[in-house]
C-alpha cells in the first residue's frame, strides 16, 4: 500500500474515531513493516502535517471549492487535504505529482465521479500560488494568526495576552515544526559518548544537549526507535530535554523515599531511579493502569530495580502521608507545550476543559503535599504554557499553605527565572514548553 493511501486510512481513523495521532501512526507503521523508508517518511509527514494544518487546509477548501470543507463528503475532504498539504507545505514533491496522485487517490476510494472536482481545486490552487498566497486571511490579528498557522483562536489569544504578537507568531511557527528526537542516556549502563558514537555510526547526526548531563538530540530519519543501537540493552530512553530537567530539579538522592504521583508511562520515574543510582525506594502511582504497566517494562529494559507501582487515584492515597523525602507531581495538564509532538491537542482542548484540569491539579497538589516529610520537597510540573495551570496554581497553594516556600533552582541550573520557578519557552530554549516549581516544607 502506498504512503498516500495509508495516510488517508490513518486520517480517517483520527477523524472518525477520535483516535490519537501518535497511536494510529505507531500502529500503522508496526503493521506495515515492508514500507520503504521514503514512504514511511512521507506517510508520517502527511498524517502529522495534515492534523496540524487542518484549519488552514479547510479554509483553502472553503475558498476554492463550491462547497465548504464541512459540507464535503468526509472522505473527499481528507483527500483534498492530502493534495493541498503537498502543494502548500512539501517543497520536495513536484506540483504535478501532488495533483495526479491525489486524483488517483480519489478514484481509488470511490470518488471517480468527483475526480474532476479534485483536479479542478488543486489546479486552481496551483494557478493562484504563482501570483501570491492563495489563502485569504482576515484583518483581525487573532484569527489571522490562527488561520495562517492553524491554531484555534483561543490558544492564540492565550499566548498573545502573555507574550504579545511577535512571540505568539514565533510560537506558532515553532509548534508546526517536526519535533526533535531527544534521548536520555542511562548512566548506570553506559556513557553519553558511547551512545553518541553508536548512533553516529548509523549515519545520524547526534549531539549533546547543553545543560543536560544525560541528554542527546538526534537529527535525521531514525527508522523504528526500538531498532536503534542500545535500545534493547537499556542504554537510553526517549525523553524531551524539558522533561529531563524535572528530575534534576527534584534532585533525588540515593537511599531516599521518592513518590511520583502521576507517573505513567514512567519517563521521569526511571530518570529518578537513575539519578538515585538505583538505591532507595520509589513509588510510581497512576490511575491509568494500562499505562502504569509501561513503567514495569521500561524498568526491566533499563535494568532498574527500586521502582514499585501503585495503581489508583493519587487524591485518595493515605498510605504515603508523611513518608516522602521528595514527591513529584507531574500533573495531568492541557499539554499546550507539546503541540508539535501531539498535534491533535490543539483541536481536543477547550477553555472549559482547562478549567476542569485546574481543579484536578489543585486537588492533586493539596493532597500530595501531605505525603512530604518535614524538610522534604515537592516538585510540581506541567508540559503546558497556560498560566492558570502553572504560576497561578502555585501562588494559590503558597498563599494557603504558609509552612511551604518556593525554592529557586541552583545557580548552575540551565533555565532560570527571577520568580523562582522554571518556565521553558520553546522559542527561547528550543525544547518542549514546560513549567516546574520546587516547593519545600519547613522542618
Amino acid at each position: 500500500m502506498n504512503a498516500r493511501q495509508l495516510a488517508f486510512l490513518a486520517l480517517k481513523q483520527i477523524d472518525r474515531q477520535s483516535a490519537y495521532t501518535d497511536v494510529v501512526l505507531d500502529r500503522t507503521l508496526r503493521q506495515q513493516k515492508s514500507l520503504k523508508p521514503e514512504d514511511r517518511g512521507l506517510f508520517t509527514e502527511l498524517v502529522y502535517g495534515i492534523v496540524r494544518r487542518q484549519r488552514s487546509l479547510d479554509a483553502l477548501i472553503d475558498q476554492l471549492g463550491k462547497k465548504k470543507a464541512r459540507q464535503q463528503p468526509p472522505d473527499l475532504r481528507l483527500i483534498l487535504q492530502i493534495g493541498l498539504y503537498q502543494l502548500r507545505y512539501l517543497d520536495h514533491i513536484p506540483p504535478s505529482a501532488a495533483v495526479n496522485t491525489t486524483v488517483e487517490l480519489a478514484k481509488t476510494n470511490s470518488f471517480k465521479h468527483l475526480s474532476g472536482v479534485v483536479n479542478g481545486i488543486l489546479r486552481q490552487y496551483e494557478r493562484l500560488a504563482q501570483e501570491g498566497d492563495p489563502l485569504k486571511l482576515p484583518r483581525d490579528p487573532i484569527p489571522r494568526l490562527g488561520l495562517l498557522h492553524s491554531f484555534p483562536d483561543w490558544i492564540i489569544q492565550l499566548w498573545w495576552e502573555e507574550w504579545g504578537e511577535e512571540e505568539t507568531e514565533k510560537l506558532c511557527i515553532w509548534f508546526n515544526k517536526t519535533p526533535y528526537l531527544d534521548l536520555r542516556i542511562n548512566p548506570l549502563q553506559t556513557t553519553r559518548e558511547a551512545v553518541q558514537e553508536a548512533l553516529n555510526a548509523q549515519s545520524l547526526n547526534v549531539y549533546a544537549l547543553s545543560g543536560l548531563p544525560q541528554g542527546l538530540r538526534v537529527e535525521g530519519k531514525t527508522g523504528p526507535i526500538a531498532l536503534l543501537p542500545g535500545y534493547g540493552e537499556g542504554w537510553w530512553t526517549v525523553q524531551d530535554g524539558s522533561a529531563q530537567l524535572v528530575a534534576h530539579l527534584l534532585d533525588p538522592q540515593p537511599g531516599e523515599v521518592v513518590i511520583d504521583a502521576c507517573a505513567a508511562p514512567g519517563g521521569k520515574t526511571t530518570h529518578i531511579a537513575e539519578l538515585m543510582g538505583d538505591r532507595g525506594e520509589i513509588w510510581a502511582c497512576d490511575r491509568a493502569l494500562k499505562r502504569l504497566n509501561h513503567i514495569t517494562g521500561n524498568q526491566q529494559r533499563l535494568k532498574l530495580h527500586n521502582i514499585q507501582t501503585c495503581g489508583g487515584d493519587s487524591r485518595q492515597f493515605e498510605q504515603f502521608i508523611g513518608k516522602g523525602d521528595r514527591v513529584l507531581l507531574d500533573a495531568p495538564c492541557s499539554g499546550l507545550g507539546t503541540l508539535h509532538r501531539h498535534p491533535d491537542i490543539r483541536w481536543r482542548q477547550t477553555p472549559e476543559k482547562l478549567a476542569e484540569l485546574v481543579q484536578l491539579q489543585r486537588e492533586l497538589l493539596n493532597h500530595t503535599a501531605t505525603w512530604v516529610k518535614p524538610g522534604g520537597c515537592l516538585v510540581y510540573s506541567t508540559c503546558t504554557l497556560n498560566p492558570q495551570e502553572n504560576e497561578a496554581l502555585v501562588q494559590d497553594f503558597l498563599a494557603t499553605h504558609p509552612q511551604w516556600h518556593l525554592q529557586p533552582p541552583p545557580p548552575n541550573f540551565p533555565v532560570q527565572n527571577p520568580a523562582g520557578w522554571v518556565k521553558i519557552l520553546p522559542t527561547k530554549q528550543d525544547m518542549d514548553g514546560f513549567f516546574m516549581a520546587k516547593l519545600v516544607l519547613e522542618q
